[in-house]
C-alpha cells in the first residue's frame, strides 16, 4: 500500500536499521520501546492485521513471522530469561499503523496481565 508506513520501510524507502531481514520479514528496533529489547517485527507483504491474514498464504506468512520473531529472539540472547510476543489487532487494542506486525520485548520481567 503507497500510503503504509511498515510497506515503505519494507521497501526500504523509509530507512530504519534492520536487526535481521528475510524475503518475508523484518525486524528493527521499536522508536518508543516499552522494555530493554523493543523489536517490530512486519511481513514484507501487507496484511492490515492478524485477522486479515487468514488464507494460506497468510497463514503461512504468520507461521513463518512466528518462526523468524524466536529466531531474531534466540540472536539477541533472549531465550534464558525469555520474552514476550504481542500483536495488536484494531485501535482499542493499540495498534497504531494498520499492517500487522509483532513487537518482541525482552531485557526485563513482564507483568501478568499486561496493559
Amino acid at each position: 500500500m503507497s500510503d503504509c508506513l511498515f510497506c515503505k520501510i519494507a521497501a526500504g524507502e523509509v530507512p530504519v536499521t534492520p536487526v535481521r531481514r528475510s524475503p518475508d520479514a523484518l525486524a528493527f528496533r521499536d522508536i518508543n520501546p516499552q522494555a530493554p529489547t523493543h523489536l517490530l517485527v512486519i511481513p514484507t507483504r501487507h496484511y492490515p492485521a492478524v485477522r486479515d491474514a487468514r488464507d494460506a498464504d497468510g497463514e503461512r506468512v504468520l507461521g513463518r513471522l512466528l518462526a523468524f520473531t524466536a529466531e531474531v529472539a534466540t540472536d539477541l540472547g533472549l531465550d534464558a530469561g525469555g520474552y514476550r510476543i504481542v500483536t495488536n489487532t484494531g485501535p482499542d487494542a493499540g495498534q497504531s499503523v494498520d499492517h500487522l506486525h509483532l513487537h518482541l520485548l525482552g531485557g526485563r520481567k513482564m507483568r501478568w496481565p499486561p496493559g
